[in-house]
């Protein structure tokens, strides 16, 4: 019953200020790094979008 946080008090069991601030910063740095991942995967497909169109536009050229 010693390890018990229910018995123990309300602030017990409660993380403190640092750790909730360690887990929001952990989790607004996972939200950054994926944004960075979608960024590059929209411009490589757009670079590859646009390189596709140039090549049809050079190939059918009269």
């Amino acid at each position: 019953m010693e390890d018990d946080p229910l018995t123990q008090g309300p602030a017990a069991g409660a993380p403190s200020a640092a750790d909730t601030f360690e887990k929001r910063r952990l989790a607004q740095e996972t939200k950054n790094e994926r944004q960075v991942w979608y960024f590059l995967a929209y411009f490589l497909f757009g670079i590859h979008f646009v390189a596709f169109v140039m090549i049809y536009a050079v190939r059918h050229a009269k």
